[in-house]
C-alpha cells in the first residue's frame, strides 16, 4: 500500500507526551519518576529496559522499549511516554491512554497513589516552564515541498488550535519573573513558547515544524514530520480531530491540491489567537488581509472532503467531527463542550469561579486548571466531562493496548523481536528500525508499514 494512496493506513503517526509530576514533599518528584519508570521495566514487566547508551545523555537503564510498541524513558526530570507507530488516529488515541494507564498502574503498585500525581498538561504555573506532546509524521520523501505547500501547512497548523487547544488559565511569566495580570484564560497552553516558525533544534528555540530530518526509517523513501507546537490533549475526541485532520492535511499535500494560504506572521498568529478566546477571530494573511480563521480551516476540510470522502470509516468520521467542530466555533462553542479541550476547561472553571466569587488571577483557578489534567480517571475533571460517543471512544480502555502493538505497523515486527529477545536472554539493543541481539538476529524496519 502505497502511502498517500488514499487508503486507510498508508501514513503512520505517534505521539511524545511529557508528563508533569505533583509529588508531596515526603515523596520526591524525581525520585518518584524513576520509580515509576523501574516498576515498568522490572522483570520485563511491560517492556525491555536499555543496555546500551542512546546518546542524547541517555545512559543505559534510562529507559527502554514498551511491548505495545511504545517507548518510556525519563528526559530532563520528565517521564515521557512515547505511542508506537501508528496507521489510524484511533489507535494513536487508544495508544496514548495505554501510557497514562501503565503509569497509574505503577502508582498503585508502588503505593504512590496518594503521594504523587501525574498530569498530561504543558505547563507549570509557578517556574514558567514547558513541557511537550510532539507529533509525528511519516511523509513520502517525494512529496511536493513547495514553498505554497510548506506555507499552506503552516496556516493550518497554527489556525488548528481553535480545535486542538486545551486552554490555560493565564499567560507565560513576564520578564520580572511573575505571571502577566492581563491575560486571564486562553486557548493554548505551547503558543507563548513558540519562537519560531521553522527551526532544527528543540530546546529554547522551539518552532511551530521542527526541521531536523531524522526519519527513523529509510531516509531514501520517507521523512517524518516533528510538530512542537501542540498541545497535550485529555478528550479522546480531541486528540483524535487533532490527529485525523493533520493527517488529511498531509495527505493533500502528497496530492498537492492543498489550498494557497499564507499567514503574514505564524508565531504572531498563534500567539494572538490564544488569547482571545471568544469569538469572532480574525488572522492577517500574507498581503494584509484580514480573514476568519474558522473560514480557512474549512478551506482545507472542503477539499479533504473533495479528496477522500468515502475511502474509510475513519476518514468520514474525522471529517464529520471537523465539520462539527467549526461549526460550533463559529456559532456556539458550547456545543463543543466534552469534545474540545479549551472550551470544555472554560466552561469548568468559568462556572467555579462565579461560584465561588473569583477573580481570574486567584491561584485556585490555576489548582483547577491542573485537576483538570489528571490522567487518574477518578481526579480528572476533563475526563469527567468527556464525550465517548463516537470511534474516538472504541476499545480505549481496553487492556490489550498495555502489551500489544497496534496492528499495521513495523511496531507489531519490534514488538515479536523484543519478546524473542527476552526469551533467548541475549544482550540487545532496540531501536525504532532494528533490533540486534548479540550472537542472535539482527532485524531492520526501515518501512515504518507492513504492506
Amino acid at each position: 500500500m502505497a502511502q498517500g494512496d488514499g487508503k486507510e493506513g498508508g501514513r503512520v503517526t505517534g505521539l511524545e507526551t511529557e508528563y508533569g509530576c505533583l509529588s508531596a514533599p515526603t515523596a520526591g518528584g524525581h525520585r518518584a519518576v524513576a520509580r515509576v519508570r523501574d516498576w515498568i521495566f522490572e522483570n520485563n514487566r511491560y517492556g525491555l529496559i536499555d543496555l546500551h547508551e542512546r546518546g542524547w545523555e541517555e545512559p543505559p537503564g534510562n529507559g527502554g522499549f514498551l511491548f505495545n510498541g511504545g517507548r518510556l524513558y525519563v528526559d530532563m526530570g520528565h517521564l515521557e511516554y512515547c505511542t508506537a507507530e501508528c496507521a489510524t488516529a484511533a489507535d494513536v488515541v487508544k495508544l496514548d491512554r495505554a501510557g497514562d494507564r501503565m503509569i497509574q498502574e505503577a502508582l498503585r503498585a508502588l503505593g504512590l497513589e496518594e503521594s504523587v500525581q501525574f498530569i498530561r498538561n504543558n505547563i507549570d504555573h509557578r517556574s514558567g516552564a514547558t513541557f511537550g506532546c510532539h507529533e509525528n509524521y511519516s511523509l513520502l520523501r517525494r512529496a511536493p515541498f513547495t514553498d505554497q505547500n510548506v506555507l499552506s501547512l503552516l496556516t493550518f497548523l497554527t489556525l488548528r488550535l481553535l480545535f486542538t487547544g486545551s486552554g490555560r488559565v493565564g499567560g507565560a511569566l513576564n520578564e520580572a519573573g511573575r505571571p502577566a495580570t492581563d491575560i486571564p484564560f486562553q486557548i493554548s497552553q505551547r503558543a507563548d513558547f513558540i519562537q519560531n516558525d521553522f527551526y532544527e533544534w528543540v530546546q529554547h528555540n522551539r518552532a511551530i515544524i521542527n526541521t531536523r530530518d531524522e526519519p527513523l526509517a529509510d531516509p531514501r523513501l520517507f521523512r517524518r514530520l516533528h510538530l512542537l507546537h501542540g498541545d497535550t490533549n485529555v478528550l479522546p475526541s480531541a486528540l483524535y480531530l487533532k490527529v485525523g485532520a493533520t493527517r488529511l492535511v498531509l495527505d493533500l499535500l502528497e496530492l498537492d491540491d492543498l489550498p494557497a494560504l499564507e499567514l503574514a506572521d505564524a508565531v504572531a498568529t498563534l500567539r494572538t489567537l490564544s488569547r482571545q478566546p471568544t469569538a469572532p477571530w480574525s488572522v492577517t494573511l500574507a498581503g494584509g488581509r484580514e480573514a476568519d480563521p474558522v473560514e480557512l480551516l474549512s478551506r482545507f476540510r472542503l477539499r479533504a472532503v473533495r479528496n477522500f470522502a468515502g475511502r474509510d470509516a475513519e476518514t468520514d468520521a474525522v471529517l464529520a467531527l471537523w465539520s462539527r467542530a467549526e461549526t460550533g466555533l463559529a456559532s456556539d462553542p458550547s456545543t463543543l463542550v466534552g469534545l474540545v479541550d479549551w472550551i470544555t476547561k472554560r466552561h469548568l472553571l468559568d462556572q467555579f469561579r462565579i461560584s465561588e466569587s473569583l477573580e481570574w488571577t486567584d491561584p485556585w483557578l490555576e489548582a483547577q486548571d491542573l485537576e483538570y489534567h489528571q490522567i487518574d480517571p477518578s481526579r480528572s475533571l476533563g475526563l469527567a466531562m468527556a464525550d465517548l460517543e463516537g470511534p474516538w471512544a472504541e476499545g480505549l480502555d481496553q487492556a490489550a493496548a498495555l502489551t500489544d502493538p497496534p496492528a499495521g505497523t513495523r511496531a507489531t515486527t519490534r514488538s515479536r523481536r523484543m519478546r524473542e529477545a527476552a526469551a533467548a536472554g541475549r544482550p540487545y539493543a532496540i531501536d525504532w528500525h532494528c533490533v540486534r541481539e548479540e550472537g542472535g538476529p539482527t532485524t531492520l524496519m526501515l518501512d515504518p508499514l507492513i504492506r
